[in-house]
């Protein structure tokens, strides 16, 4: 078994954790009423727009998710929080440094060994979280059901489904497509990129992620019979139909939308294993990505 197996199918574990942990953390996370905006690379970025629609639709307040090397220092927030499994990100560790002493700040980090926990203001520590594998997955969805948690939105339920999303087959025919695209509608927007991100990374697949509606303008044009379509959440009405009238695979997504990127992530194994590649090492990659001064 692959690290990246292995740590993939220790999420419920992880999420459980999180989620029992998450009131310790109440002076560290966002509050209520907070501008906040949330930031990362990588998948962490997409991790951090799942975050932060899912803090403004909770009616939080104004919640933004920037790549960290893209941060608007223009802006004016309460509190930017900083996800980073390694806590040695070139650009997280300098959109930290030029925080300091201007707004609050708080890393969530898989790492306490790192530079990450004296650049923030305030830390958190998922280290039962971390991972061998260069292609992040338990780290990033364990912070994500941290998030849920603290605002309230996460249930026994999730971890249910993410059990089922390790249990049961993949559908039949997926494995064998060519070309796969991901489908979000507001918070589930960020997974998706997530999804196709784990695909290109593990499987060096042919992958696209849309919001949802976005798809029907333009995208759609490349489905076929060889290409698979993956909606995590609800979709809009009438889009199953039409994608699966192009002779393309729908595929539904049932669970809750972070168990199906679990399903994602055991995809993106799966098609790395039958193209002879290697999960853990993938092409050109590093855990943490360090720029020469």
């Amino acid at each position: 078994m692959t690290h990246v197996e292995d740590e993939l199918t220790s999420q419920p574990e992880c999420w459980t954790r999180a989620a029992a942990e998450a009131g310790q953390h109440g002076g560290v996370l966002p509050v209520a009423g907070e501008r906040v905006a949330i930031v990362g690379c990588g998948t962490s970025y997409f991790m951090a727009q799942a975050a932060a629609a899912l803090r403004e639709g909770a009616g939080q307040g104004e919640t933004d998710a920037f790549a960290a090397s893209e941060f608007p220092y223009g802006r004016s927030y309460d509190r930017v929080v900083a996800l980073t499994r390694s806590g040695t990100t070139t650009e997280v560790l300098e959109l930290l440094g030029r925080l300091t002493g201007r707004t609050r700040t708080t890393a969530v980090t898989a790492d306490p060994g790192t530079p990450v926990m004296a650049a923030a203001d305030d830390v958190v520590v998922l280290d039962f979280a971390d991972e061998r594998s260069v292609v992040q997955t338990r780290f990033a969805t364990t912070a994500l059901t941290l998030f849920r948690a603290h605002l309230g939105l996460h249930t026994d339920s999730v971890v249910a489904d993410a059990r089922t999303a390790l249990a049961t087959p993949l559908p039949e025919g997926l494995a064998g497509c060519t070309q796969f695209t991901f489908l979000g509608r507001g918070w589930t927007v960020g997974l998706a990129n997530e999804a196709g991100l784990k695909m290109r990374e593990a499987a060096l697949s042919w992958t696209e992620a849309y919001p949802a509606m976005e798809y029907r303008h333009g995208p759609i044009s490349i489905t076929t019979h060889s290409t698979a379509t993956w909606m995590l959440g609800e979709p809009p009405e009438g889009l199953a139909e039409q994608v699966r009238a192009t002779g393309g695979l729908w595929v539904a997504g049932g669970l809750d939308p972070l168990a199906e990127l679990v399903r994602a992530q055991r995809l993106a194994v799966v098609v790395a294993a039958a193209r002879g590649l290697d999960p853990d090492r993938p092409r050109h990659l590093t855990r943490s990505v360090i720029l020469a001064d």
